[in-house]
């Protein structure tokens, strides 16, 4: 096994650890709606403050990951995670689970900054983004085929996030300091690419609000327009976590092949047209094919998403500030859908959600088109007449690290000011010739002597 895998392990369990309170938040939502006696709304108010909590916690830390370490920032966050979320289960009142859910959500906001500092530092983000997607769905898909069949109100969703918190937190033992991505990593200073990114980050906000403005409400939607049982909805949920395990691999092997903007943006018509199926879906067919097409695509767009942010400062500034930003989205999904939801319907609630997925798709596809450049692929690049450099770099056997290795990102061209560049070539050329005809001079002078 290569070293790579190795150092990228830990990240992904502190990232499944920090993203499973969220993924679980349909059953979170529901199940305190149907044991604690508070309606939808409170019940989405809940679930919004555990996700602010979350991404209060991420935008503390961006920038300073680095300067703690990623070891104690992250066992603080696991150990914070296990108490509130322990405490939640433990609690039989509505204020305790408050407290308890927004100590957990600052613990899990905490665990999530660290692993997306080290994402940004690893020599492929989108690698392995995509396997830390890929672990939490299966942990995700696992507790809903298991969580309906054993009870236990609130009590379970909660102590099960806790429990993960817990065993992650020997992994922590392996996270050191990030290993550059490049030859060195950037001082600290101003962040790079500041429009990008903050076009990036109100995209993100805006996309999370609403794929989890659907994603809070599914479970109602199942059960109160579709019409089935609760251990029927969680099956339908396990089969949707699947097929996004299925479309995490698939990017996995993807890749870097079609570039960041046309999975982003494909990826995410798909999604738009999902969240119309799901939320007007009256029975199990339409229901789980709205929500299959969804899950499927969510987390593929969304590998993408994190690795462009990733890509824009190798220090993981915008890694955790664009996830911070999603982390609100994701925190305000719950209470939009509920509203939305309850003054106008499901169906028309889809076709609002909808819209804007596709509204918000165009400036994030711009970014990702302005600053992930285009594959490195065999023909792609060529210089004024001569060969492909890439297909040439791999059939003459040129010296590794002389050019850019097939798939990888396209080097960034430095701009050249050619008028100041021939003003320099004439000062010089002026120079040469004042030298010359001085010399010539005293060789005229020392031939009269």
């Amino acid at each position: 096994m290569s070293s790579r895998p190795r150092a990228a392990w830990p990240l992904v369990a502190v990232f499944t650890a920090g993203y499973l309170a969220s993924y679980l938040l349909p059953t979170i939502v529901g199940r305190l709606s149907a044991h604690l006696g508070l309606s939808a709304a409170q019940a989405g108010l809940v679930g919004s403050a555990l996700l602010l909590s979350s991404a209060a916690a991420g935008f503390c830390l961006a920038g300073r990951v680095e300067t703690y370490g990623p070891q104690r920032p992250a066992r603080i966050g696991l150990v914070l995670a296990a108490l509130g979320y322990g405490c939640a289960a433990l609690a039989g009142s509505v204020p305790l689970v408050v407290v308890g859910v927004m100590l957990g959500g600052f613990g899990s906001g905490t665990a999530t900054a660290v692993a997306a500092a080290g994402i940004a530092s690893q020599r492929d983000p989108h690698r392995t983004s995509s396997l830390g997607l890929l672990s939490v769905s299966a942990a995700a898909g696992l507790l809903y085929l298991t969580i309906p069949h054993l009870g236990g109100g609130h009590r379970l969703p909660f102590a099960a996030v806790a429990l993960v918190a817990l065993l992650v937190w020997p992994a922590t033992s392996r996270l050191g300091a990030p290993v550059p991505a490049g030859p060195a990593v950037p001082a600290a200073g101003r962040l790079p690419h500041r429009r990008s990114g903050l076009v990036l980050a109100g995209g993100m906000l805006v996309w999370s609000m609403a794929q989890n403005a659907l994603w809070g409400v599914s479970s109602r939607i199942g059960v109160v327009q579709a019409g089935l049982s609760e251990v029927t909805t969680g099956a339908v949920f396990a089969a949707a976590l699947g097929a996004g395990l299925l479309g995490v691999m698939g990017a996995g092997m993807l890749g870097a092949r079609l570039g960041r903007a046309v999975p982003i943006g494909l990826g995410t018509v798909i999604i738009a047209v999902g969240i119309v199926v799901s939320s007007s879906a009256s029975g199990l067919g339409s229901f789980a094919t709205g929500e299959i097409i969804w899950n499927t695509f969510y987390p593929v767009v969304l590998t993408y998403l994190i690795g462009l942010a990733a890509s824009l400062d190798i220090r993981g500034r915008w890694a955790v500030l664009a996830g911070s930003a999603s982390s609100m989205g994701v925190a305000c999904g719950p209470v939009l859908g509920s509203v939305l939801s309850e003054e106008s319907g499901y169906p028309v609630m889809g076709l609002i959600l909808g819209a804007a997925t596709l509204l918000v798709a165009v400036p994030v596809t711009a970014v990702a088109l302005h600053t992930g450049g285009r594959p490195l692929v065999p023909g792609s690049v060529r210089r004024r007449g001569g060969a492909p450099a890439a297909l040439l770099a791999v059939t003459t056997g040129a010296v590794p690290g002389a050019v850019p290795r097939l798939g990888a990102p396209e080097q960034a061209v430095m701009e050249i000011n050619l008028p100041e560049l021939r003003r320099r070539r004439l000062v010089r050329s002026a120079f040469r010739t004042a030298g010359g005809a001085a010399q010539s001079n005293a060789y005229a002078s020392t031939s009269d002597r």
